[in-house]
């Protein structure tokens, strides 16, 4: 009986040796990685202002106070164009993705080797470039304003909610697609009664999501130039009015925490 156990004890183990060798190589790449980025941050990095950073925090933290309510009543325009530069933004995003996403999806794409890939590279693409950097373009080649700030929106929705949508279309239960299919219904009628209905909550609830976040990137077009409350924050960074800062902060605060109610109220509603 001793025998036995010693040998079930000798031949079990939780991992091959192979597999500990990968673990313990990754693991030796991932400090090697660690301990050279840390030596160029340090080579980068001037500590004497990263030591000075909590009394320069204090000492702007000070000149921000008292608040200067006052400024409020000019705020409340740029605050509504921040709000409009995201629903708007975010509305041509979602109708210009939803097509795109189901040209991606594998399942429904018209062509897996031309038309598939190019939706691809469209979602990779919008993904890729930070909304700012969309906005910082557009200004220039539109001017400043809020149209640059809208389109920058919709540009980098795109391929958020392409992608999540096409991987729902591909996540579907393809028995209701094949229900469908047997009645001899067309392909639009099949899109309409089997693939849409499947993916619609996910869509809904990505697109709102999806305004959420870009209430909160539409804060910040403003200080390139497209629009939005982030032009008073600019103005006001430059001029070191730190009591209007405070403002503008509190501002940019409070419609971020309502846009987040309303999304979780409205997701909740819909889905």
């Amino acid at each position: 009986m001793s025998d036995t156990t010693s040998n079930y004890s000798d031949s079990w183990d939780r991992r091959s040796r192979a597999e500990r060798l990968i673990r313990w190589v990754l693991w030796l790449v991932f400090v090697a990685v660690f301990i050279q980025s840390w030596r160029i941050m340090n080579e980068d990095t001037l500590w004497f202002f990263v030591e000075d950073a909590p009394r320069q925090f204090a000492d702007i933290s000070s000149r921000m106070w008292p608040i200067r309510w006052s400024y409020m009543d000019q705020l409340w325009k740029p605050l509504w164009d921040t709000i409009n530069i995201a629903t708007l933004g975010t509305a041509l995003g979602v109708v210009i993705a939803l097509p795109i996403a189901f040209l991606a999806a594998s399942n429904t794409t018209p062509n897996a080797y031309i038309v598939r890939p190019i939706a691809l590279f469209i979602i990779a693409a919008s993904r890729s470039i930070n909304s700012l950097i969309w906005a910082l373009l557009l200004v220039m080649v539109l001017g400043p304003g809020l149209l640059a700030g809208i389109i920058a929106i919709a540009l980098r929705s795109i391929g958020f909610v392409a992608k999540l949508t096409y991987e729902g279309i591909e996540e579907i239960n393809k028995t209701q697609v094949a229900a469908v299919t047997a009645t001899g219904a067309s392909s639009v009628q099949v899109l309409d009664y089997a693939i849409i209905p499947q993916i619609l909550p996910n869509f809904v609830s990505t697109a709102i999501f999806r305004w959420d976040i870009n209430i909160r990137e539409s804060t910040v077009l403003g200080m390139v130039g497209a629009g939005g409350i982030g032009l008073q924050l600019d103005a006001s960074l430059a001029t070191l009015a730190w009591p209007q800062v405070a403002l503008i902060f509190i501002a940019i605060l409070g419609t971020v925490v309502v846009s987040e109610s309303i999304s979780a109220r409205v997701r909740k509603a819909l889905i």
